[in-house]
This record gives structure tokens, C-alpha cells and sequence, in this order.
């Protein structure tokens, strides 16, 4: 494993990619972003800002297409329904209203104004990182653990430096479904990457440790995103240019503990309202009766 000799710089900046058309979810999704639909009573977007926050990250920067603007009106202030909810003595309901607040300028919005790829997605926000080190997380990947897996990331950040990206093992068949790593030598949870490759076929895949939804990056990628190099369906891919990084800084893969949900298909989103709604008292007791029936 490469060690660092220096304190890494302080994790501050969360890139979230949210342009995404959500096909998937049409008709529904023709007038709602996906990342706004709803797990239990918070949509997608409220997950991934909330875990950011849980890690100590303290600004977030939206990465939005057109028709996206209700994720902006989220995280605002709703006057006149608070006014309502105020006037009404519901305090509760008035505290959830409010719960996303955050300070003035901790979340920003950049538009991409093309679809051309998680890269590209990426490269739109480089004036908002500022040259320092960033997460990403794509609210699309709900992953459910304690403590949640940016925390777990910046933990291993602190101690390794470098480049992160969060992996979970996957049967050999399911390698073409996302970025898989050749792994190097293993630390605990960390492993060191030796390479990346974009959505191989399974016979070519280097193992089944595939890349999640979840990444800390040094500033260099957004050089490296800048040539807009075109990857694996036609895109430009974040995973090609982290390949690039790899042995000339320290990259490590973790192995998260938490449960991962897909919720940009329907049974992702599906299992992960179930699983939720298990772990609410108020739900669990009807939710077999409802099932079976």
C-alpha cells in the first residue's frame, strides 16, 4: 500500500451529479427530477446531502439540468408553508420543514448543460472546488450504514490521503454494470487500486470489485477531465480519468459497510422503501400485513 508522509488537505466540497434524465422512471420523471423522489418521507437528494453532512463536509455544489430547480426550491425556505404551519401550532411538521436549512452560500448550483457523461458532470463544477480535494456522490446510490459511507471515506482519507472510491463485491455477471478495479494490496478495508476499467465485459473484468456511487478526489482530476477524452458509450467518464491518476498518487478502494440500493431502477428504489420502512417502528408493524396481502 503507498503511505503518505504529509497530512492530507481538509475534506470540505461535495460534488453532487444530479442532470440525469431518469428514463427509468418515465412518466414520473417527466416533471420530477428522480433525485427528488421519495424514500419514506425524503426524497433521494435529502439522503446524499445529509450523509455529506454527517462526514463534516460543509459545502455542497448541485450539479443540475433544466426541469431541476425544485431541488433548489428543497433546500430554500418555504414561506408561506411555514407561515401556515406556524400559525397552526404544528412545530413538528414545522422543524421537518426546515430540517435541510443551511447556512447562506453552503450549497451551490452549476448547470451542465449537455448530457456527455458522469465526467463531464464532474468537470462542470471545477470553478466551485476551487483546486482543493472533493467528494462525489451520486444520489442515485442510497447507501444505508452506520456511520454512513462518506464517513467511512473520510476516515480512511485521513489516514491514506490520496484518492478513494467506494467498492462493494458483485457476482462476475454484473461487472459490466460499473467501473471494477485491479486490486492491489489489502489493508483492512482498504485496498490499493492498480487500475480501473469502465463496465468491462465479465470475462475481461480484473476482479468483482466494482465502484459505487461514492468518491474522494484530488484537484487533478478536473485537469485530466478537461481533454472531454471519450470513454466506454459514447461518454466522457470519471473512471477513465481516476485510471489515469492511479500510481502517481496514493488510490485506494474501501470496501463500505452498509447496504447499497440502485435507486435509479425501480426495484433499487422499491427494496429501499421496504428496508426503511423495516427500520420505522411507526411502519414495521403493518408493513408484512401489507406485503402479504
Amino acid at each position: 500500500m503507498v503511505a503518505i508522509q504529509h497530512k492530507p488537505l481538509p475534506l470540505k466540497k461535495i460534488v453532487l451529479p444530479v442532470a440525469g434524465l431518469g428514463t427509468r422512471f418515465l412518466p414520473a420523471t417527466k416533471a420530477i427530477p428522480k433525485e427528488m423522489l421519495p424514500v419514506l418521507d425524503r426524497p433521494l437528494i435529502q439522503y446524499a446531502v445529509e450523509e455529506a453532512i454527517e462526514a463534516g463536509i460543509e459545502d455542497v455544489i448541485l450539479v443540475t439540468g433544466r426541469n431541476k430547480q425544485v431541488m433548489e426550491d428543497h433546500f430554500d425556505h418555504a414561506y408561506e408553508l411555514e407561515s401556515i404551519l406556524r400559525e397552526r401550532g404544528k412545530e413538528g411538521a414545522l422543524e421537518q420543514a426546515r430540517s435541510m436549512l443551511r447556512e447562506e452560500g453552503r450549497i451551490s448550483y452549476v448547470r451542465q448543460m449537455r448530457p456527455r457523461g458522469l465526467g463531464h458532470a464532474v468537470w462542470c463544477a471545477r470553478n466551485m472546488t476551487c483546486g482543493e480535494p472533493f467528494a462525489v456522490a451520486l444520489p442515485d446510490d442510497l447507501i444505508k450504514g452506520k456511520p454512513g459511507c462518506l464517513k467511512q471515506m473520510v476516515e480512511a482519507y485521513n489516514e491514506l490521503g490520496g484518492n478513494i472510491v467506494a467498492t462493494m463485491n458483485v457476482e462476475r455477471e454484473d461487472t459490466s454494470k460499473y467501473g471494477v478495479i485491479t486490486p492491489g494490496a489489502a489493508n483492512g478495508k482498504a485496498i490499493e487500486v492498480k487500475g480501473l476499467v469502465e463496465k468491462p465485459n465479465p470475462e475481461d473484468a480484473p476482479s468483482t470489485q466494482a465502484v459505487v456511487g461514492r468518491y474522494i478526489l484530488q484537484p487533478e482530476v478536473m485537469e485530466l477531465l478537461a481533454a472531454r477524452e471519450i470513454g466506454a458509450g459514447g461518454e466522457i467518464q470519471l473512471t477513465d480519468a481516476m485510471d489515469k491518476m492511479i500510481g502517481k498518487q496514493p488510490f485506494h478502494a474501501l470496501e463500505f459497510e452498509g447496504q447499497r440500493f440502485d435507486c435509479g431502477s425501480k426495484i433499487g428504489w422499491l427494496m429501499a422503501n421496504i428496508t426503511m420502512a423495516k427500520d420505522d417502528p411507526t411502519l414495521a408493524k403493518h408493513l408484512d400485513r401489507c406485503i402479504l396481502d
